[in-house]
């Protein structure tokens, strides 16, 4: 599932190429026919992202709030915009642009009110200026619940997934498996921070790079990593290779439904 970074990316982009014009909007997939007739022609007024929730704004009609899932993807590119499949759920195109959407969780036409209930639902987002990190520490401090399973939770803190979470885990040498209550509030204060400078680097780069200068490849003499994911990373998918700090065996386990990755030297409890 993509992190909040790729979200505000996408929201980004959008705003770039689309904000203020008039746009084309359709549905070849038909699941969002209806609402994409009363947007087609319209000015595409505004971009929010909330954590893993993109909305897409149209004047007197709402939003369009997308969330991608498990599945959901977005293809950006320059006109002429190919022949549309029939998996493309949701096409804007205007200018010299298009998006094409396919496979997401949910991609709906909704009003002001709505967009603000699913806001106060999500937890604050290191991503979103003006975001009150004591939102989160309030439930994290009283929670006996594990710190790993709480920055999941999109309602303690929304946008970070997987990876962020193994990272920031990892860089403030934190086990995975201590409880929220035992954290410590300036622990609490420096992951986010952190995650805020990550994450901005991340919507920058459209990658995830977690790893310090003087860890990286050149600076240690070790070869870079090859992975899908692309970026540098200190713990995550590096499960029994050798930790770039001390060489302990990276351990994974499941955890929130998620594997968790992390190393027991630099992370004690």
């Amino acid at each position: 599932m993509p992190e909040g970074h790729t979200i505000h990316r996408l929201a980004q982009d959008h705003l770039e190429r689309f904000g203020g014009r008039e746009v084309r909007v359709s549905s070849p997939q038909g699941r969002f026919a209806e609402s994409a007739a009363l947007l087609d022609g319209l000015v595409l007024d505004g971009v929010d992202a909330h954590g893993k929730h993109l909305f897409l704004g149209f004047p007197d009609h709402g939003w369009v709030h997308v969330h991608l899932g498990l599945f959901g993807k977005y293809a950006l590119g320059t006109a002429p915009a190919p022949p549309p499949t029939d998996t493309v759920r949701l096409r804007i195109a205007g200018g010299d642009h298009y998006s094409d959407l396919r496979g997401p969780t949910a991609c709906e036409l909704i009003t002001d009110g709505e967009k603000l209930a699913i806001g106060e639902r999500l937890g604050p987002d290191p991503l979103r200026n003006g975001d009150d990190p004591d939102r989160a520490w309030n439930r994290i401090s009283r929670s006996r619940t594990t710190v790993a399973a709480l920055l999941m939770d999109q309602k303690v803190v929304a946008g970070v997934g997987n990876v962020y979470r193994a990272e920031v885990l990892f860089r403030h040498g934190i086990d995975p498996y201590r409880q929220g209550r035992d954290l410590a509030r300036a622990e609490w204060d420096a992951m986010w921070l952190d995650l805020a400078a990550l994450m901005r680097e991340g919507v920058r780069n459209n990658r995830i790079d977690t790893v310090r200068d003087e860890h990286l490849p050149e600076a240690m003499g070790r070869p870079p990593r090859v992975d899908d994911h692309g970026g540098e990373v200190y713990v995550y998918r590096r499960a029994h290779l050798p930790c770039h700090i001390c060489g302990t065996e990276i351990r994974t386990a499941d955890l929130a439904a998620r594997n968790l990755f992390w190393c027991p030297e630099c992370q004690r409890r």
